[in-house]
């Protein structure tokens, strides 16, 4: 429902001669110059614009369409700002650029930061996925990877810039002069937007069925479900570059007018015919008013007299989807996101498994996805090339075609996983809900038509759910709850009592060498402290805090528990209450730890090295994904998409000491947001977003560059040296490296030369003589397994050839005692498999636990096991067990043989004999 705003009443409408009218269809209001009943928007119109002639509006490409918005604005005055990549690394609470007021939420929304410019114009690649099952289906309204072109402008009581008349004309006049769009056929259509946290009235720039703008004035915080005036109302608007494009073109589809020939190059690869343009022009026409899906196509289509073309207009579609959903994975994987089961990297895999499933739709099959897809990139990457932000698809290549080779065997291996899970839920599940097909895909990997397809082997008819897609990736959108280092730590009222002092002058940032300085106290409260400047570094960003004690004037000495960061204020955790002991302005000494905090700093330089290694051997998709620096060792988790090789640990660890022994000075700014971003790019967000007026900036020149709150050292010389020391695949697409700097590797080899002399130990020889002395070690091993192999072999003969000559037969059925007399548990498995595959029933005693096992055609002769346990259960309440039919185990507290003649007993009940 769209609020009454007085911004709905504009003053440069009236002087324009626009006029409010109500849809008819829909009941909004809009604006319009001449008299219209309907608002000119779809569902209300067609896409009337296709089949109408401009004379005055040319015919422009993607690109010079984008150049004619950007150029206009800077002519009013507007300062350009470079788009930003697609992975919105400086946002904590979102993963994609979705829109490009992303870049500017929530600093400068807030009046935190200053924009680079206001006015400033950007045409912003974005990735938008919550609409993805819409595209194709409606032939170029919408897209999952678009520009967005906005023309933003921050106003505060200080400085007012424009607000709605001064929005509202410039759209006018872009569209009148520099597109050539009559007066008369534009409508502005009242709306209302919501995001990001923020809100405002909007309008909606409407030409014959096609929006074309979207002009918001955000004026709103959205707090618990309720409106808070901003104190910046920012005009935030949103031009559809390929919409207009597509409308000056007017060709069949937008598609058509943003992909051109890789049009033919993706109907030739994949052997789709198009319906001829003409007639796939006035069906898009006809269809452009209607709620187009999968399953109404066909309808809609033999309605109007066109079903001759649905297989050819279905096919065209998925192609469709195929080349919008290859441009959007190509700008996500350039852009480095790592595909994962989790965050961004999850909807990664969405699109590249939905570009699997439309491919299996044109008859493409497993065998074929990792070829057809890498030439469908191919094709993508050669179209973009040189265009735009697009030319990082062609320096990415290889990274692109590794991961989909990757991604599509993890595709394919799941499927053969999760079809079984599907079967067994199919049989215990005749019907399924939406969550199921989504618990499916999620845990399994197993996408909605095939289950669809699986249970119509079962006789059982379902339907893919609607709009599956969108909601699967509207779920995993934004991430969950965010960590906080510290104020997690602490108890709420402690942080509520700290957040009321300013902030800390932090001596640790301007001397990490500092480790003795004077403060005044300023707050106590139980045994927390807080001083108006400290050395005292509080843990965050992974680096753990620094200890050590305080001394008061009367010299008494309160040893430091712990430090923690609320916000800029500092608080001490001490070991004991120490409220009325000190009091505020009493000045005190503080002593920190020194080679507590040394080991700090080397570990966390350290880690900035590593980090900038990683990136150079396995490439630019590497972020930090997770970090601690501890005094023992550091640990850095990153992205990456497949495990790592001995070699590629080596080379990380060659390059980290090589600028270790390099001896390169550290850097250390404080640099304004938007400076810092275009200095170094967003690479500097490694930790997460940092939301502040000014970011500091701690940089190993040449190497790596990141907003960094920890403790470092002067030069990399002082590390010492680095030591992996651990490689782990702790999740999907993460890696982690444990590793160790400066004297923590003196230790480190102590302990390896314990080891070492342990193992030399053992195998009585000296440390020098270990390789060979365990090669000969393994190869006696090696002959004594072989030995052992062949005397097993001989022993299960006679032991087999014994048991069968001692076997018992009750009502046709062979039954049989085995006790596990050597402890040699492989044997005696092998030789029960051998007696159950010839129909035996086996009661094997293994000395812990007792199985009774038999084969399927035993358990239809009447021998069902699992029934026997139950009875035997009965007889002797000590035993506890389960299983099936054919094979229980159980334990108890009687003895084996006085169980297998109960067994015996049983069986021949079960099989229905009477014993001789």
């Amino acid at each position: 429902m769209v609020r009454d705003e007085p911004e709905f009443f504009s003053k440069f409408l009236k002087n324009y001669n626009y006029k409010p009218f109500k849809c008819r269809v829909c009941g909004e209001r809009f604006w319009s110059i001449v008299d219209r009943d309907t608002c000119s928007d779809r569902p209300c119109s067609r896409y009337d614009f296709l089949l109408k002639k401009y004379p005055s509006v040319k015919k422009l490409s993607l690109d010079e369409t984008r150049n004619k918005f950007i150029n206009f604005f800077k002519k009013h005055g507007h300062g350009y700002v470079e788009p930003y990549p697609v992975l919105a690394r400086w946002r904590n609470d979102l993963y994609l650029t979705i829109a490009s007021i992303i870049v500017f939420q929530p600093a400068v929304t807030e009046g935190i930061s200053n924009p680079p410019y206001n006015p400033l114009v950007i045409v912003q690649p974005c990735i938008r996925l919550e609409d993805i099952d819409e595209v194709g289906y409606t032939f170029g309204r919408h897209f999952s990877s678009f520009e967005m072109g906005g023309h933003h402008a921050f106003n505060k009581d200080e400085e007012r810039i424009y607000w709605v008349d001064e929005t509202l004309e410039y759209a006018y006049r872009f569209f009148t002069e520099d597109i050539g769009i009559p007066s008369e056929d534009i409508v502005f259509k009242d709306s209302w937007w919501e995001g990001g946290g923020n809100a405002g009235p909007a309008y909606e720039v409407v030409v014959d069925g096609l929006e074309l703008a979207t002009l918001v004035f955000m004026k709103y915080r959205i707090v618990n479900g309720k409106y808070v005036p901003m104190n910046v109302l920012v005009v935030d608007t949103g031009y559809g570059i390929e919409r207009i494009a597509w409308f000056t073109q007017k060709t069949p589809t937008a598609f058509h007018t943003v992909y051109g020939r890789l049009v033919d190059d993706y109907k030739n690869l994949l052997s789709i015919d198009e319906p001829p343009h003409d007639v796939l022009k006035q069906m898009i026409y006809m269809l452009s008013d209607k709620d187009v899906s999968p399953n109404s196509l066909y309808k809609i289509l033999d309605g109007y007299g066109y079903s001759e073309y649905y297989k050819s207009l279905l096919n065209s579609i998925n192609l469709y989807t195929l080349l919008d959903h290859s441009k959007a994975l190509a700008l996500m994987l350039s852009d480095g996101i790592v595909p994962s089961n989790t965050g961004e990297g999850y909807l990664a895999r969405l699109v590249l498994r939905r570009m699997l499933r439309t491919l299996h739709r044109l008859g493409v099959y497993p065998n074929k996805y990792t070829d057809t897809v890498l030439e469908l990139m191919d094709k993508t990457i050669s179209y973009w090339t040189g265009r735009y932000v697009y030319d990082k698809f062609r320096m990415y290549r290889d990274y692109i075609v590794d991961v989909i080779v990757n991604e599509v065997n993890k595709y394919i291996k799941a499927l053969d996983r999760g079809l079984k899970i599907v079967e067994k839920t199919l049989k215990r599940k005749r019907r399924l809900s939406v969550d199921d097909f989504i618990e499916i895909y999620d845990s399994h990997g197993v996408p909605p038509e095939i289950v669809v397809d699986k249970a119509g082997e079962y006789g059982i008819e379902l339907d893919v759910p609607k709009d599956f897609y969108s909601l699967v990736a509207k779920r995993h959108s934004q991430p969950t709850k965010l960590e906080k280092y510290r104020e997690e730590q602490l108890p709420i009222d402690a942080i509520e009592w700290a957040l009321g002092f300013p902030s800390t002058r932090k001596l640790f940032h301007e001397d990490p060498y500092m480790s003795y300085f004077k403060a005044r106290v300023i707050g106590v409260k139980e045994k927390y402290l807080i001083l108006d400047q400290t050395a005292f570094y509080p843990k965050a960003g992974g680096q753990d805090c620094d200890l050590g004690y305080i001394v008061l004037p009367n010299g008494r000495r309160f040893r430091v528990r712990c430090v923690y960061k609320c916000s800029e204020v500092v608080v001490h955790e001490l070991i004991e209450n120490v409220e009325g002991i000190i009091k505020p302005g009493m000045l005190i000494e503080g002593y920190v730890d020194w080679i507590r905090r040394y080991c700090l700093m080397r570990h966390h330089t350290a880690t900035h090295i590593v980090l900038g290694a990683a990136r150079k051997v396995l490439g630019d998709h590497v972020w930090q994904a997770g970090v601690e620096k501890t005094i023992d060792k550091a640990r850095l988790d990153i992205t990456h998409y497949k495990p790592l090789s001995r070699k590629e640990v080596k080379a990380i660890e060659d390059l980290a000491n090589k600028v270790v022994n390099e001896r390169r000075e550290l850097k250390f700014y404080y640099l304004e947001k938007f400076d810092a971003e275009k200095k170094y790019g967003i690479r500097i967000y490694q930790g997460g977003a940092v939301v502040s007026p000014k970011l500091r900036i701690v940089e190993i020149p040449g190497w790596d560059a990141e907003a960094c709150f920890g403790t470092h050292l002067h030069n990399t010389g002082e590390v010492g040296g680095i030591k992996i020391i651990g490689v782990d695949r702790i999740q999907d697409g993460v890696i982690r490296l444990e590793f160790i700097a400066g004297s923590r590797i003196r230790d480190y080899a102590v302990e390896l030369e314990g080891l070492v002399e342990a193992v030399s130990k053992s195998i009585g020889v000296s440390s020098r003589q270990l390789v060979s002395g365990v090669k000969r070690f393994k190869e006696e091993l090696s002959q004594y397994r072989s030995l052992v192999s062949r005397y097993r072999s001989e022993y299960r003969r006679l032991l087999l050839s014994s048991i069968e000559s001692v076997s018992e037969e009750v009502c046709g059925v062979k039954v049989v005692y085995l006790y596990n007399s050597l402890g040699d548990e492989k044997l005696y498995r092998n030789i029960v498999l051998e007696l159950v595959s010839k129909g035996y029933v086996v009661l094997y005693d293994n000395g812990r636990i007792m199985e009774l096992a038999t084969s399927r055609d035993t358990v239809s002769k009447g021998a069902d096991l699992l029934e026997v346990l139950s009875k035997l259960e009965k007889v002797y309440p000590s035993i506890r067990g389960g299983g099936k039919k054919d094979h229980v185990t159980f334990s108890a507290n009687v003895e084996s043989r006085e169980i297998y003649s109960v067994v015996k007993k049983l069986l021949m009940e079960m099989i229905g004999c009477v014993e001789n």
